[in-house]
């Protein structure tokens, strides 16, 4: 049985929220940020809805949220997903757990196409990912510059079975 659950994220949630995506930064193969946002700052980047945390004994031990690719209202049902696990925390279900949880939040905000960028080292990420029913459908060839060198991308969608099906 597993040792978390899925919940709400809070506001008050953000400290722990920070730390674990830190943990994601200093692996270099989770984002190409360098240092985590304020919370105003990824307040204001993400979805107010569909956002969510693994909740362990030890407070947070994983988060996952959306993000809007594009203010045109042809993909207003087109969301980035983002989900990162505590370091001590991974290899147990977390991810999965709230990939699944994502799922299932998103399809009530009218979410028809999920997508995730994921550097190709990220081998754990692509895995949970693909478990959930994302595909990948591209790499992206030096898309950015990162910690000195330009870095491929690998692009995954999921397309929902219940929204946006006619």
């Amino acid at each position: 049985m597993p040792e978390f659950v899925i919940d709400v994220m809070r506001e008050g949630d953000w400290e722990d929220i920070r730390a674990i995506y830190c943990e994601g930064i200093a692996t270099g193969h989770a984002t190409f940020e360098e240092n985590a946002l304020s919370w105003s700052e990824w307040d204001g980047s993400h979805l107010q809805s569909c956002r969510l945390v693994a909740r362990g004994d030890d407070g947070v031990v994983g988060w996952a949220a959306l993000s809007c690719v594009s203010d045109r209202e042809c993909y207003k049902g087109v969301a980035e997903a983002t989900l990162y696990v505590a370091a001590d925390h991974r290899g147990g279900g977390v991810g999965s757990a709230l990939g699944r949880a994502l799922i299932r939040a998103s399809e009530p905000e009218g979410i028809w196409t999920l997508q995730a960028m994921v550097l190709p080292e990220n081998k754990a990420s692509l895995a949970v990912l693909e478990e959930c029913g994302f595909a990948a459908v591209g790499e992206r060839k030096l898309i950015g510059r990162h910690r000195g060198r330009w870095r491929d991308v690998i692009l995954l969608e999921r397309r929902s079975r219940v929204v946006g099906v006619d």
